[in-house]
């Protein structure tokens, strides 16, 4: 079947971003001359592929089954092309990594910068959400998440900081109102700003000193969505709604501020920190491998 790469590249585009123009942008290219190609594809398949609205561009049933299979195809028809424009000179192309938004605030603000110049050729492209995903379907090159997190049959490498602290915290107003809890089991009567994830019930907060282990079922009057909403939890703090949990580090210029106290704060626990990942069953991209050679140096 005699199919033009670059419709399928195009297909795939439009079918990520959710629409024409924001594809087009994306690659500088016309709307029109998106929807001409896609239309052609469809054509060749002999079947429609996205379903288009006025508002929206969703892929139908067989869209969604060209779509799996072809970002992973693609990616190896980038990674080959790169590895072997790379042999000339200096990696380029474009890295696309999944991370949570906790990575995204914590651990690459420190690296990405050097990163990009050290590689003025390779552009980098984050996408940043807390849902577990398969990275290359996502069309994505690889993703950082924490241990629990990590998919199957994926080559990790340690990211950031390897040890990170999950932190209580209330303004200095509450807890002249409510009282300062010295014990775990106390926070029940408190105000407790919760989260969860996409899906996901609410998340218990734990608590661990000389060898004791606390869980306690969070319950005031927010709940946000973990790390897309965190900031509302952390705001709805410093205005005096409650107590909240979240990393230390993300909390620090809060406590430095004055702005929020720690609470329990002999109470907090460790864990460890995040990773990259991305598959060993492909090859890997030119601007990946310069992206682990580079946290690999970090390391050492």
């Amino acid at each position: 079947m005699d199919i033009d790469l670059d419709d399928l590249q195009i297909f795939v585009a439009v079918a990520r971003a959710g629409g024409f123009r924001e594809a087009a942008r994306a690659r500088g290219a016309s709307p029109s001359g998106l929807s001409d190609a896609v239309r052609r594809l469809e054509q060749r398949l002999g079947a429609r592929l996205l379903n288009r609205t006025t508002r929206s561009v969703t892929p139908t049933e067989a869209g969604r089954t060209l779509l799996e299979r072809l970002g992973p195809a693609l990616g190896e028809v980038e990674a080959a092309l790169g590895a072997v424009a790379d042999a000339g000179g200096q990696p380029a192309g474009i890295l696309r990594l999944n991370v949570p938004l906790a990575a995204s605030r914590l651990v690459l603000p420190d690296i990405v910068p050097r990163f990009l110049t050290a590689y003025p050729d390779i552009t980098l492209e984050v996408t940043a959400e807390d849902r577990f995903v398969d990275v290359l379907a996502s069309g994505c090159d690889a993703g950082i998440r924490y241990e629990e997190a990590l998919e199957q049959d994926m080559i990790a490498l340690p990211i950031g900081p390897r040890v990170q602290r999950l932190a209580a915290a209330a303004a200095p107003a509450y807890l002249a109102r409510h009282g300062r809890p010295t014990h775990p089991d106390q926070l029940p009567a408190h105000a407790c700003l919760a989260g969860r994830f996409a899906g996901g019930p609410v998340v218990q907060w734990q608590f661990e000193r000389a060898g004791e282990v606390v869980h306690v079922n969070p319950r005031g009057p927010l709940i946000v969505r973990l790390g897309i909403t965190a900031d509302l939890a952390v705001q709805a703090a410093v205005a005096g709604s409650g107590i909240v949990y979240l990393f230390e580090d993300w909390l620090r210029p809060y406590f430095e501020s004055g702005a929020l106290a720690p609470v329990l704060e002999d109470w907090w626990p460790s864990i460890s920190g995040p990773w990259l990942y991305y598959s060993g069953r492909r090859l890997v991209p030119a601007p990946l491998r310069a992206f682990v050679d580079f946290i690999k140096g970090d390391a050492g």
